[in-house]
């Protein structure tokens, strides 16, 4: 390679290869120079930067470890004036939950007392209910069964007879002339005639009519009921009522308040038949105030029967009532004569004490004078 051959001309001066390859080396090292002197530059500048950086930061970590400083003072104050606030809030509020607490307690063991003691009557309550329940469903038991209800009826009706009247004044389904036995026969006062009471009231179509839903079996169960008690007072005025063993008019009981006012409330027509035909139903007052005046009137006969013993007894209590008297005056003067002799006995006790006295005294000249003039008038 030739390294003299010009290889460039500009205007008067030819560059070989020689010349560009030097000129390069000086650009290249000329270019690093002021690279290096660049750097160099830029790296003061930027210690420079730094340095004024750092002093700055500085300055401001001084202030702001100042303000933290004046902050954390601050902070410390404020934590500690609030902890005291706390401290004294928390007491407060310590005193009155704990008053409250008392309160709260007081108030609950009182509730808690009265709860306890109507627990207590709720459990009576309960147990009375469960008894009254179990007492229910023996009654309904009783009633479902026809036989069973009979004998309801019949110790009801039997009770108020006991309760109210003598023991012979009545009698427990005894047998008539025709052979038939009614529940019960009352004795009449001054009369052979008895009255007759029955206690078998029919009660199914009763509790049909309770049962029924609707209108059909409303006026099914009415019907019903109707036609029961009517053969039913039928039989008792065609069975019972026998001229001159029974009374004219029989009574038909009914067991239950209620059947009686429903009876009457709504099936009027029913107890103007059974009127008619002498039968009337009584529940158990009116059963009861019924035997209340019969009640009476035995009293009353009684009271009779017993008049012409009375008047026996009072002639023969006056008769002693005069001996008596006599008596009386005889022993008046026993007691006058008596009287008499106390009187006279008295005189002698009064001259012995006064003889006493005069002896105790040691006056015997007047008693000498006075024994002798006694001796004289003797």
């Amino acid at each position: 390679m030739q390294f003299d051959k010009t290889l460039i001309t500009l205007g008067h001066y030819s560059f070989s290869l020689f010349d560009l390859l030097i000129a390069s080396g000086v650009a290249i090292a000329a270019f690093l120079l002021i690279a290096a002197l660049f750097a160099r530059q830029t790296r003061r500048a930027r210690q420079t930067e730094a340095m004024r950086r750092a002093v700055e930061m500085e300055y401001r970590l001084a202030e702001l470890s100042g303000s933290v400083r004046h902050f954390t003072e601050q902070s410390q104050g404020a934590q500690a004036f609030l902890a005291r606030a706390i401290d004294e809030r928390l007491e407060q509020v310590s005193q009155r939950l704990g008053l409250g607490l008392s309160e709260q307690s007081e108030r609950t063991s009182r509730t808690l007392s009265s709860l306890n003691e109507r627990l207590a009557v709720i459990d009576s309550a309960q147990k009375n209910l469960t008894e009254l329940s179990g007492e229910m469903v023996r009654l309904k038991d009783i009633l479902s069964n026809k036989q069973s209800r009979g004998a309801y009826g019949q110790g009801r009706m039997e009770s108020i007879v006991k309760d109210g009247l003598p023991n012979n004044a009545y009698s427990f389904q005894p047998t008539l002339s025709n052979g038939l036995r009614p529940d019960c026969l009352i004795r009449l006062p001054d009369s052979a005639l008895k009255l007759v009471i029955d206690a078998k009231f029919p009660l199914e179509a009763f509790n049909a009519l309770k049962l029924a839903r609707g209108d059909i079996e409303q006026r099914s169960a009415e019907a019903r009921l109707r036609s029961d008690v009517l053969k039913h007072v039928k039989d008792i005025s065609e069975k019972y009522l026998i001229s001159g063993e029974t009374h004219e008019t029989a009574v038909l009981f009914v067991p239950s308040e209620s059947v009686y006012a429903d009876i009457h409330e709504r099936f009027e027509d029913v107890i103007q038949k059974a009127h008619r035909a002498r039968i009337i139903f009584a529940s158990p007052n009116v059963l009861m105030l019924l035997i209340q005046t019969m009640q009476a009137v035995f009293k009353d006969q009684r009271m009779r029967e017993q008049a012409g013993l009375i008047k026996v007894e009072v002639s023969r209590l006056l008769e002693d009532v005069g001996r008596l008297k006599e008596r009386i005056g005889d022993l008046q003067k026993h007691f006058g004569a008596a009287n008499s002799d106390l009187d006279k006995l008295n005189i002698s006790a009064e001259k012995v004490t006064r003889r006493g006295l005069r002896i105790e005294s040691l006056d015997l000249t007047e008693i000498a004078a006075e024994a002798e003039v006694q001796r004289l008038a003797g």
